[in-house]
């Protein structure tokens, strides 16, 4: 079972068009639906959209406050190591940049996670560039043990591993795996990974599968916005969701849109998205899915993250450094990419709370696992 077949059945240039070609109608017909389909979804990412962002965003209102209530979670990302084998046109960590490169002992993951736990988390995600030797599986096994006592959910963002991998580490506390396939147009795909491991577009695409066969609890997805067309892109998102859900039920989900940052002498976006678009994205992943996570992190500016919580938003990241041992250890230390939103956790949970909402600090407790499945 792979998602390869039903994402080599969909080209990008005939996806590309089916969505420029949605009209009025389709928008209409797409928001009246009782149960939305992939190609309502097209209908609701595509130009011909744009005037009923309005009605949109209601609708993914309250659809999101039926389902999630009033609550939005907070997670803080805590970066192992910046080395990395792979040249990556838009990243930080590419290994063709000249920087300094560092990887926490585990006494040094303890300090980091010490300033997040005293800001209030008990989620943190854990960010390692890609590899193989100095941050491969041993060394993942490893952070999980070192952190597992201290936090209830440990997420992950490194590179893609075997299924036997994500096996291994499972038991060892790992919750969620993040693998964002950064865009799904192959041609594109090769010009900004020319060398490493992650070159490889067929096993980066595959890796959800991995992750959904070895049992993983939850997996996130997403594209790089402002790598190629966005509509397209998300998609293929869309479709990859769509598939994973109905193959690997057991398992939760959640989406990301991050859009394309300044990272250290690097790539432009080569397609812009403005802040109504990102919106109209945002809702239009509401009215697909009720259930699916949707994430917002620093990378977008305060006022922003401030309005569109209200839209769809179930997550939102807080007090973010992208730099190995930015809370604690190395703060000087090159970030991945630049932040925009700096405000403190303190401040983030403030706003939630004048907006109605409560902040919640702790996904979920490793003593129900296997409650329900």
């Amino acid at each position: 079972m792979s998602f390869r077949p039903l994402f080599e059945a969909h080209p990008w240039d005939e996806v590309q068009a089916s969505i420029y070609a949605k009209t009025a109608a389709d928008v209409a017909r797409a928001l009246a639906a009782p149960h939305r389909t992939l190609e309502d979804f097209k209908a609701l990412i595509s130009p011909a959209a744009a005037p009923y962002l309005e009605q949109m965003a209601q609708l993914s209102h309250q659809l999101t406050r039926k389902r999630f209530g009033n609550t939005v979670q907070l997670y803080a990302p805590l970066y192992l190591s910046n080395e990395c084998q792979n040249i990556c046109t838009y990243c930080g960590f590419s290994l063709d940049n000249k920087i300094a490169r560092r990887t926490l002992s585990s006494v040094e993951m303890l300090q980091e996670a010490a300033v997040l736990k005293d800001w209030g988390y008990d989620h943190v995600l854990l960010v390692t560039g890609e590899a193989n030797v100095t941050v491969g599986v041993d060394y993942l096994e490893k952070a999980l043990r070192t952190l597992r006592p201290h936090f209830a959910h440990l997420s992950m963002e490194v590179q893609p591993l075997d299924q036997a991998d994500y096996e291994r580490l499972i038991p060892e506390g790992l919750n969620t795996v993040l693998v964002y396939q950064e865009t799904y147009h192959r041609d594109d795909y090769k010009k900004h990974h020319p060398k490493g491991k992650k070159s490889n577009f067929n096993y980066r695409l595959d890796t959800p599968d991995r992750l959904g066969r070895a049992g993983i609890h939850k997996m996130g997805l997403g594209v790089l916005i402002g790598l190629e067309d966005w509509r397209t892109d998300c998609f293929y998102t869309a479709l990859h969701l769509d598939y994973l859900e109905k193959t690997y039920w057991q398992t939760k989900y959640s989406l990301s849109f991050p859009r394309l940052r300044p990272a250290e002498g690097l790539l432009q976006p080569k397609v812009e998205m403005s802040d109504r678009e990102l919106v109209q994205l945002i809702c239009a992943y509401r009215l697909l899915n009720e259930e699916v996570e949707l994430s917002i992190s620093t990378r977008e500016h305060p006022v922003f993250r401030d309005h569109v919580v209200k839209l769809g938003i179930t997550s939102i990241s807080a007090g973010s450094k992208t730099n190995p041992g930015g809370y604690a250890v190395a703060p000087e230390s090159l970030e991945q990419f630049e932040i925009s939103d700096e405000r403190s956790p303190a401040e983030i949970a403030a706003m939630l709370r004048r907006q109605g909402y409560e902040p919640v600090w702790k996904d979920w407790d490793a003593t129900l696992v296997g409650l329900g499945r």
